[in-house]
């Protein structure tokens, strides 16, 4: 019998090894990835059958990075594992299209069920925030992302910013011109009402955009190795 295909994208090797051995004896790993422009070209090369992704990644989120791939191929079924316990991490990334949301604390127990549920089709929700994110949902029943009303453009341009890249290594790496990213940078401030670019890296910051994260090892015969 055919094992489900599956790609990981995460910027911590370690816990991607962690990983490994937990998803090995039941799915097909077609590949590991460390940051979010990789995981675009390794689904569009690769066609997994389910992604499980990180929400903080470097050069483009998580986040974003689904919703590039959910653009082009809707039958790719994801799951993200983040560090994330905040629910609106967790509805942005059901807006852009996951069937899945698991803690990394948590995965020994939750990921291949939550990956086997979105085979299925169906909706996974760790349910160590699950309540939490049904009250989100009554309270908020029209919630979009902050981050919506900023084109997928700019949102690339608000991390690499908060990344410390300048405009020419954002030029590059986006393969437009370093005018553009001047222009995007200020059309970004004047639309979220930010001053400096200070004001820019610590939104960013503050709505996880970036992939500025540590995470202790992943134990997949327990819980993870950090207290």
């Amino acid at each position: 019998m055919k094992r489900p295909r599956i790609l990981l994208a995460d910027d911590h090797r370690i816990v991607a090894e962690g990983l490994r051995s937990l998803l090995e004896p039941e799915f097909e790993l077609v590949g590991i990835v460390e940051d979010g422009r990789a995981l675009l070209a390794a689904a569009e090369k690769l066609r997994p059958d389910v992604i499980v992704a990180d929400v903080s990644m470097p050069l483009l989120n998580g986040i974003d990075a689904v919703r590039q791939i959910k653009k082009t191929h809707k039958d790719i079924k994801v799951v993200f594992l983040t560090m994330h316990p905040d629910v609106t991490y967790a509805a942005s990334a059901f807006e852009a299209g996951a069937l899945g949301y698991v803690l990394k604390h948590s995965a020994p127990s939750e990921l291949v069920t939550a990956i086997q549920s979105a085979l299925r089709g169906k909706t996974y929700v760790t349910p160590l925030i699950a309540g939490e994110l049904m009250q989100f949902h009554r309270e908020r029943p029209n919630h979009r992302d902050e981050l919506i009303r900023l084109t997928p453009r700019q949102r690339e341009v608000l991390q690499l910013l908060a990344e410390g890249c300048a405009a020419k290594e954002i030029a590059a790496i986006l393969n437009i011109s370093p005018r553009t990213v001047e222009f995007h940078k200020y059309r970004i401030m004047d639309d979220l009402g930010l001053k400096t670019t200070a004001d820019l890296i610590q939104y960013a910051i503050r709505h996880g955009i970036t992939g500025q994260s540590f995470i202790p090892p992943i134990n997949p015969y327990g819980t993870s190795d950090g207290k």
